[in-house]
């Protein structure tokens, strides 16, 4: 494998490592019985992502769908991790049976496919919205943003764009109640 080739996978293991990151975490977080061993977890889970990256069968054509089976892989990778810390601090009392581990995997993985519907409502009904009312609605989700900041630049007062945010998340819920409605 020549260098640019190389480079170009280590990258795109990069970008698919990052944009997961916090779903990783989530996971593994969801499967020991506290907070602890959690970084260190995750940090075994990236490295052997890593060490087997090359077997991993996501189609480059398909980018958008290469997320979704990134994160299936991984998760499968990080289940096993946690089952080697848990055997490793088996001496814990608050250590999970693997059937119990089994199960926490299986619902966690199924709350990803519900997570990604309920991102992908949200992201049609942000869309729906022009851009000056999206970036106000998001600016009080978006960390160093605020809707402070955005009075300030855009000279409104501040209250008045707390109203309007009110109103934004009455429309933002009612589209998603109709989307809900539409699915069902």
């Amino acid at each position: 494998m020549n260098q640019s080739s190389q480079e170009a996978r280590y990258s795109r293991f990069v970008v698919l490592l990052a944009r997961n990151d916090h779903s990783i975490r989530r996971f593994v977080r969801s499967l020991l019985p506290s907070r602890d061993g959690v970084d260190d977890v995750v940090q075994d889970v990236a490295l052997e992502c890593w060490r087997k990256f090359a077997d991993f069968e996501g189609d480059e054509d398909d980018v958008e769908k290469e997320p979704d089976e990134f994160i299936r892989w991984a998760c499968v990778i990080a289940r096993y991790k946690v089952l080697s810390h848990q055997r490793d601090r088996a001496r814990d009392r608050l250590v999970f049976r693997e059937s119990v581990l089994h199960q926490l995997a299986t619902t966690a993985l199924d709350r990803f496919d519900e997570q990604n519907a309920e991102r992908q409502s949200i992201d049609n009904c942000l869309d729906k919205m022009n851009d000056d009312s999206r970036r106000l609605i998001l600016s009080v989700y978006e960390p160093g943003d605020s809707v402070t900041r955005i009075a300030n630049e855009t000279g409104q007062k501040a209250r008045r764009l707390y109203t309007k945010v009110n109103a934004l998340r009455r429309m933002l819920l009612d589209c998603l109640k109709q989307q809900k409605t539409n699915e069902c």
